[in-house]
């Protein structure tokens, strides 16, 4: 199996910009994609950006306007988030999945197999 631990979130100010980590182990020969996700207390878990492995093709959903970046590094076995202009809004527990199969639907969780243990963000005005 994959084991993802997640790291880099904590407090910042609207405005602010903070880098998610997500170091990756075990299984990584059958990792296909990785994905962030978020969820805020009572709110469904919200896809916020997805890239392969392989070919480090992205994905994210429009309603980011462009303010987060995924990124990863094979050397390492880590994604990045990239946040920039955090809001109020953006106050979340902070997810990384592993999906192992292929795939092109990445913003469904059904997806993915695996998922760290969160890290929280917490953004004040």
């Amino acid at each position: 199996q994959v084991q993802l631990v997640e790291s880099g979130g904590g407090l910042a100010q609207a405005g602010d910009s903070l880098r998610l980590s997500c170091a990756v182990s075990g299984r990584t020969f059958s990792n296909y994609a990785m994905g962030w996700f978020r969820q805020a207390p009572g709110k469904e878990r919200e896809f916020l950006a997805a890239i392969t492995w392989s070919s480090s093709s992205t994905s994210y959903p429009g309603s980011l306007k462009g303010r987060f970046t995924i990124s990863r590094d094979n050397a390492k076995n880590t994604v990045y988030l990239q946040m920039n202009n955090l809001k109020p809004e953006d106050t979340a527990v902070y997810y990384c999945a592993a999906a192992t199969l292929p795939t092109v639907t990445f913003d469904l969780p059904g997806v993915y197999c695996c998922w760290g243990q969160g890290t929280q963000v917490t953004v004040s005005s």
